[in-house]
C-alpha cells in the first residue's frame, strides 16, 4: 500500500475546514440563541437599553393580536415607567437557519406568571429574523404567534 501524501494532505485539510466550519456554525447557531432570549429577558425586564441594544433602527414585530409595530413603537410599550409584573420566559426548541448574512430563528417562549394566587403558563412560538450588521447579530423582525393548550 502506498500513500499518495498530496491526496492524504488534502483531505486532512478538507476534514479540518469541515470541522472548523461546523464549529463556527454551531458557534453562531448559539448567539443567535442567545440574542432571542435575551431579547426576551429584556421584554419581561422592561429593559428598553437591551431591546434597543438588540434589535435594529428598521426593527418590526407582529403581536400575538396581529398588530404591527415598529421598533419605536415597542420601545414604547417597553417604557420603565409602564413597568407591571411580567411572567418569567423560558426559550426552547429553537431551530436555527443561516443564509449568509440574514438568520431566521424560531423558538418556543414558555411563560410562567402568578395571577390571583394561581401559577398560569401558556406558550408562543416566536419567529424572528436576524441580521448581521458589522460583527453584530441584531433582530430586524419578531412575529408571536400564541400556542393553544393541549385539551385534556
Amino acid at each position: 500500500m502506498t500513500l499518495n501524501f498530496p491526496a492524504a494532505l488534502a483531505g486532512a485539510a478538507l476534514g479540518i475546514m469541515m470541522l472548523t466550519g461546523s464549529a463556527h456554525a454551531a458557534t453562531t447557531d448559539a448567539e443567535l440563541v442567545s440574542l432571542v432570549e435575551r431579547h426576551a429577558q429584556a421584554q419581561g425586564a422592561f429593559d428598553q437599553a437591551t431591546l434597543r441594544a438588540t434589535t435594529a433602527e428598521n426593527y418590526v414585530e407582529i403581536s400575538p393580536v396581529g398588530e404591527v409595530d415598529s421598533r419605536e413603537k415597542m420601545l414604547s410599550f417597553y417604557a420603565p415607567e409602564l413597568k407591571r409584573p411580567a411572567p418569567q420566559v423560558q426559550v426552547d426548541e429553537p431551530a436555527v437557519r443561516i443564509m449568509g448574512d440574514t438568520a431566521l430563528v424560531s423558538a418556543r417562549l414558555s411563560y410562567t406568571m402568578n395571577q390571583d394566587g394561581a401559577t398560569r403558563k401558556f406558550a408562543m412560538r416566536g419567529g424572528y429574523v436576524a441580521r448581521l450588521v458589522g460583527q453584530q447579530w441584531l433582530l430586524v423582525s419578531a412575529q408571536y404567534t400564541g400556542i393553544r393548550p393541549s385539551k385534556p
